[in-house]
């Protein structure tokens, strides 16, 4: 049986002593699909996407794991020694774009092979040709072709996550892993970066699994939405049976920041509803599990 592309099991994390960031979240995603967190700021969504990535230890609880592909990633709070291997089938997206300014976009793609190169020739930036058609390749793909030779400080916001996305597909990764992706940008850049998401999941079978906090486009690109609430799930289910009502409990006096006025009617990908009128989930705090 093909093993889940991501298995989170019974994982938990604080930072200061009994105050839990995440409590005993688990979670199983299966290879191609594209699941969305949402919630509010402080209910543990970048914790758990660093985690899943490796970037952060979980706590030393007896029967934790993280598994990437079936294996693990890490296990009872110790990270797997075979994290670096690992890491080469897991695209990470930052918000803040994680380019090196100073390199241009070609360059910036092109570290995306550094996991498949010796040190020496990484260290010095010495990219075959064939590598640099294959990051040109990824370029054009997300739109950014033509700036292939801007340095990443050049580059807008939009551009520079498009080029950040570029380099997982040079890597060749069968997993992203992206922390609010769009959380910087303005609402057209938002939508062509979701769009490249979303065609790289269903064109390439990727898995991609990101924190949101707009959450029509969790609506709009990603059939599957995961909610948490103060480090717990609290909704795990069918992207289109959330209800402004629901959201506006799980987000509180964040609700007003959900959805984002015109983007409904300027996308052009789809129509981003805004779950009126659909199945209103358990209230919270239930646990759902579609």
């Amino acid at each position: 049986m093909t093993p889940d592309a991501i298995s989170v099991r019974t994982i938990s994390k604080s930072f200061v002593r009994g105050r839990p960031v995440l409590k005993n979240i688990s979670i199983n995603v299966k290879k191609g699909e594209m699941v969305a967190l949402i919630g509010a700021s402080g209910s543990g969504k970048s914790t758990l996407i660093r985690a899943i990535g490796g970037l952060e230890r979980i706590d030393p609880v007896k029967g934790s794991a993280i598994l990437v592909c079936g294996e693990f990633i890490q296990k009872d709070g110790r990270i797997s020694p075979a994290l670096g291997r690992l890491r080469s089938r897991v695209g990470i997206v930052f918000q803040q774009f994680n380019l090196v300014p100073r390199l241009s976009a070609l360059t910036n793609v092109c570290l995306g092979f550094l996991g498949a190169m010796s040190p020496l020739l990484g260290s010095l930036g010495l990219f075959t040709h064939v590598q640099k058609k294959a990051a040109m390749r990824a370029l054009s793909r997300v739109g950014v072709a033509e700036h292939a030779l801007k340095s990443g400080s050049q580059l807008s916001g939009g551009q520079q996550q498009r080029v950040a996305i570029a380099r997982t597909m040079v890597q060749k990764s069968e997993i992203i892993i992206a922390d609010e992706p769009i959380a910087s940008l303005d609402p057209g850049s938002a939508r062509r970066v979701m769009d490249i998401l979303s065609d790289v999941n269903q064109e390439d079978g990727v898995t991609v699994i990101l924190s949101l906090h707009q959450v029509e486009y969790a609506i709009a690109y990603c059939p599957r939405t995961i909610a948490l609430r103060a480090g717990e799930i609290v909704f795990d289910g069918p992207s289109d049976v959330l209800t402004p009502q629901f959201l506006a409990e799980l987000y509180g006096e964040e609700s007003e920041t959900l959805f984002l006025p015109g983007l409904a009617a300027s996308n052009s990908r789809t129509q981003i509803p805004r779950a009126a009128g659909h199945i209103a989930p358990p209230a919270l705090p239930q646990i759902v599990h579609a």
